[in-house]
């Protein structure tokens, strides 16, 4: 079967690189992506929509259009934040007296609602013999791994979504058997997202976006819904929930 494919979040610097290798590939039959921002479409097969995703409005009526158009065999969001987000700037907590409601909400509305509402739509979206939906999670938002503290608006808001994504996993067993849910650790790449904490990083573990991408591919392709949802790091092994 070939595969449609959905990149959400399109700006990224993984999913640029994401978007570069699934356009290239032969198997894949339409490639369409969304952001707010342009986007020049890379080939014939390959279109772009902007949109919002914090208006769920959007989201919803983009689900309705492209189910028209015919439904994906893999949809990949690759939104999230960790120090900035439009114009705020976000400092990852060190103690307790740095935790601020301000600070927690954008990073749930990026990292967890976001999301959410894509799964809430995509329900709509899966190629029903057979599809993936693959979010950014993160190593640090596993709570039984915990062991250095801090980072608690961050770690929190992966922690939820991995939660949106167990759970909705049990709905989608009876609405979609098929489909896939995966919450994916990219590892620390180098993008904007890991420009501050790059210099902590030990010797070979900072990865380019192309190298993401490729084993995000490899990972993720054919994986057994029998065993969603998945938590998997960038080599394709288990995360502790």
């Amino acid at each position: 079967m070939l595969a449609k494919v959905l990149v959400i979040g399109a700006s990224g610097g993984i999913a640029q690189a994401l978007i570069s290798q699934l356009n290239g590939d032969a198997q894949v039959e339409s490639l369409v992506t969304v952001s707010r921002q342009s986007f020049s479409p890379l080939s014939g097969k390959h279109s772009h929509h902007i949109l919002d995703s914090n208006d769920e409005s959007q989201i919803k009526a983009f689900s309705i259009e492209q189910k028209k158009a015919g439904l994906f065999t893999h949809i990949i969001c690759c939104t999230g934040v960790l120090h900035s987000s439009g114009g705020m700037t976000l400092k990852p907590e060190k103690r307790l007296e740095d935790m601020n409601g301000e600070q927690f909400a954008e990073y749930f509305k990026v990292n967890t609602v976001v999301p959410a509402m894509w799964i809430k739509h995509a329900v709509n979206l899966v190629n029903k013999e057979g599809a993936t939906i693959t979010v950014f999670s993160a190593r640090v938002g596993s709570i039984s791994e915990n062991q250095l503290g801090g980072w608690y608006g961050y770690r929190a808001s992966k922690a939820a979504l991995n939660m949106v994504v167990k759970t909705a996993a049990v709905e989608y067993k009876r609405r979609a058997p098929n489909t896939v849910l995966v919450c994916y650790h990219p590892g620390t790449v180098d993008t904007q997202l890991s420009k501050p904490f790059q210099s902590n990083v030990k010797p070979g573990k900072l990865f380019t976006a192309a190298f993401t991408a490729e084993q995000l591919i490899k990972h993720t392709i054919a994986l057994d819904p029998e065993h969603s949802p998945y938590y998997l790091d960038w080599d394709g092994k288990a995360i502790s929930w």
